[in-house]
């Protein structure tokens, strides 16, 4: 049986027979299926490309200019490979201009350091003077102290190197309310609540705050009296909650990622002995605590409001150089006799820094701070005998 071997278009000129059989034959092994026709899609070069040195006639039509998928070849691979690589290296370029635009994008801060306290009890070098609060306040150097939280102001606020002026006033805006909640909250003062400190710490803090609340020890680490400032209420409780206050804070930064606040403030309050204590006629008397704190601010902090303390020194007075003030300040009241006798006497209504000591206690100065030395140094913390 005889196949019909025709050219797809046809027999060329419309003859037939003759060379019919040879051209059926040789158009046989070529089959031009439409798969076939579209993959062989070709480009011509122009008359000026074909006259360079090894150009080729045709080129391959890309699919990224039209072509059909077929037609993809080396070329389109390579020029796809070098438009990711632009991408990526665009991608780059951009991340370190924003880096070197923003100063103050800078690494996360480590971990908080633990906490260190030192708290002196000051005995007192004669009776305790009792009376009325408006009275004993009256005569005493806090009748130019203010009341409460308008004694803690803030000083010029001015950007640091790697800190903006609105992050220095953060960090100092959370020492304030640090320093308010932890020495004026009258809960706070009574033991009765931890909470408005607690949560103004760093979480890194928590657990030896917590510790410290729950088992104090006067180990340098976990006493409640480096903390905030807390009265054992089975000694003294608050006559007056107009808690009287004096000092400064100052600002610095510590390094490139951290603030550092120093607070230093003297608190005095009217106290009288708890229910069931022995009282004199006059009812209260004074309390009177310096406290100098360094609090210490990361990005991460500023931006959570909240504080690492890093060290407490207080002195704390009149009290017992017996009384153990790690868990909670334990007032001499008024009419309490002289426990102890010291070579000099420390004001803590002396500006300046304390003179640290090794001693375990102090001796309170009676004479108002006016009559005191004008070197702070030699206004410090005598160690009792």
């Amino acid at each position: 049986m005889t196949v019909s071997g025709n050219p797809p278009n046809g027999t060329p000129g419309g003859a037939e027979g003759g060379d019919d059989e040879f051209r059926s034959d040789e158009y046989r092994s070529v089959v031009f299926d439409e798969d076939f026709v579209r993959a062989a899609r070709l480009q011509e070069f122009s008359a000026q490309e074909r006259m360079g040195e090894h150009a080729r006639a045709v080129r391959s039509r890309s699919i990224w200019f039209g072509g059909h998928a077929g037609s993809r070849g080396t070329g389109g691979a390579v020029r796809q490979g070098r438009i990711i690589v632009f991408c990526i290296a665009l991608s780059l370029a951009a991340a370190v201009y924003m880096g070197v635009r923003n100063p103050y994008v800078a690494p996360v801060g480590g971990p908080a350091e633990a906490m260190s306290s030192t708290v002196v009890p000051l005995a007192p070098s004669g009776p305790v003077p009792g009376g009325r609060p408006a009275d004993l306040y009256a005569n005493s150097p806090a009748a130019r102290y203010r009341v409460g939280a308008v004694g803690i102001t803030m000083p010029a606020m001015r950007r640091t190197r790697h800190f903006t002026e609105n992050q220095v006033q953060t960090a100092l805006t959370i020492a304030k309310d640090y320093l308010v909640q932890s020495s004026l909250d009258p809960d706070v003062l009574s033991g009765t609540a931890t909470r408005p400190v607690r949560v103004l710490l760093d979480p890194d803090q928590l657990t030896q705050f917590d510790q410290s609340m729950l088992s104090p020890a006067g180990d340098g680490r976990h006493a409640v009296t480096g903390w905030l400032v807390r009265f054992d209420p089975a000694t003294a409780v608050m006559a007056d909650t107009r808690v009287r206050v004096s000092g400064t804070l100052a600002v610095t930064e510590v390094s490139p990622t951290a603030l550092e606040v120093t607070s230093d403030h003297t608190f005095v309050y009217a106290v009288r002995p708890a229910t069931g204590q022995p009282a004199a006629a006059d009812g209260a008397s004074l309390f009177t605590v310096r406290r100098e704190l360094r609090l210490r601010f990361d990005r991460d902090d500023l931006s959570a409001q909240r504080a690492e303390l890093v060290s407490a020194y207080v002195i704390a007075g009149p009290q017992d150089c017996s009384a153990d003030p790690a868990g909670g300040f334990r007032p001499l009241t008024a009419g309490a006799g002289p426990t102890t006798v010291g070579p000099a006497a420390s004001d803590p209504y002396a500006s300046g820094s304390p003179r640290r000591t090794g001693g375990l206690c102090g001796v309170l100065a009676t004479a108002p701070a006016a009559t005191q030395t004008t070197d702070p140094l030699e206004r410090g913390v005598s160690p009792a005998p």
